[in-house]
């Protein structure tokens, strides 16, 4: 009996040593399979983007609802499920920062929340070429960064604004260099203009352009109303120094200026191939066929190209010039009233026989 007993015992003290190992090793896999699913949720790759990124760009004012939303709308992760218990982990909302964030397709959960709560933004590169109006102007630039264009342009035309950065509202728009910038998505207007006032004064102090303009004889606002008017007289750079000449020896000898675009921009006629002696007589202090000297301010926003050609204009004794009459964009140039009145009736008979009445 007591054999039977002792065999019992030892049956018994196996099989509760076998039950506690299964436990544990129960207990072991649940704990690292429990590791290995949050180790997943917060480190596994959750974004949908190709290879090179792709930008995420949260708006000033948004709450943490708003990015997840928007997170969510947008498909930027695979598995929202778990990209919202990750946040909630890491406890995102506390305070959110607005801006673009670059996101990667290697980015897990935790990565992209991290991102979000350090407001780890990613610059844009804003890029703006030569337009004719500051309308368009605050158009193009309100589509890359977040303010829109009626705060822009608002800003655009400010007396007070432009007096504190040395400009008048009409010469404003010459402080803007066509050019690419990178600065953040969420920019104010104000840190924007200031921008803006710092890249005009280095492009200024760069490429011997102040000492281009002592030569010039003009100021760099000056310039740069002369550099509007080069710039939609032609689109033919190789040109461009000798327009440009042509209106310095107007402007010395204090001679109309009687440019043709000023015309176009004072009656607002853009698309006119021909300006009417009626044109000419418009009131407007942009008509150069009856104001002297310069217009207030730029007729379109010149590229950095065409002020560098004003800067080397070419020094000569054209006083006049007329677009040819073989229409291929070029001008012929002349030193009397007379020659210009020969080449000028040739492009009006070449007019005419094109059937271009205005």
């Amino acid at each position: 009996m007591n054999r039977f007993a002792s065999i019992f015992n030892r049956i018994r003290s196996i099989s509760y040593r076998k039950v506690l190992l299964m436990l544990g090793a129960l207990a072991l896999g649940v704990t690292v399979g429990t590791l290995c699913y949050f180790y997943g949720e917060l480190y596994k790759p959750n974004v949908n983007a190709p290879e090179e990124g792709r930008l995420i760009c949260i708006p000033t004012g948004s709450t943490r609802t708003d990015v997840l939303y928007y997170i969510i709308k947008n498909g930027v992760v695979k598995n929202p499920t778990s990209f919202i218990r990750a946040a909630g982990r890491l406890k995102y909302g506390r305070k959110i920062f607005s801006g673009c964030y670059k996101v990667l397709p290697s980015m897990g959960n935790k990565q992209l929340v991290r991102m979000l709560m350090l407001g780890a933004q990613t610059p844009v590169n804003l890029c703006f070429r030569s337009v004719r109006t500051r309308q368009r102007l605050a158009g193009a630039i309100a589509r890359q960064i977040e303010p829109d264009s009626a705060a822009l342009l608002q800003a655009m035309t400010d007396e007070a604004l432009a007096a504190s950065f040395g400009f008048t509202s009409e010469t404003f728009a010459a402080m803007f260099i066509p050019n690419t910038y990178e600065l953040y998505w969420n920019v104010s207007v104000d840190d924007f203009l200031k921008r803006m006032y710092k890249e005009w004064n280095s492009f200024w102090r760069s490429g011997n352009r102040e000492q281009k303009l002592e030569r010039l004889g003009l100021s760099r606002i000056e310039t740069v109303i002369l550099a509007s008017i080069v710039s939609e007289e032609t689109l033919k750079v190789d040109e461009m120094p000798t327009i440009a000449g042509v209106y310095i020896n107007r402007l010395r000898k204090n001679m109309l200026l009687q440019a043709d675009p000023t015309v176009r921009y004072a009656t607002g006629n853009f698309t006119g191939r021909r300006v009417l002696l009626s044109h000419t007589q418009v009131l407007s202090p942009y008509n150069t066929y009856r104001r002297q000297g310069l217009p207030p301010g730029p007729i379109c926003i010149p590229s950095p190209a065409v002020i560098d050609a004003v800067l080397s204009y070419s020094e000569h004794s054209y006083m006049f010039f007329c677009a040819k009459a073989d229409f291929s964009g070029y001008h012929s140039f002349s030193k009397t009233f007379a020659q210009h009145l020969t080449n000028a009736t040739a492009y009006q008979r070449a007019l005419n026989s094109m059937k271009i009445l205005r």
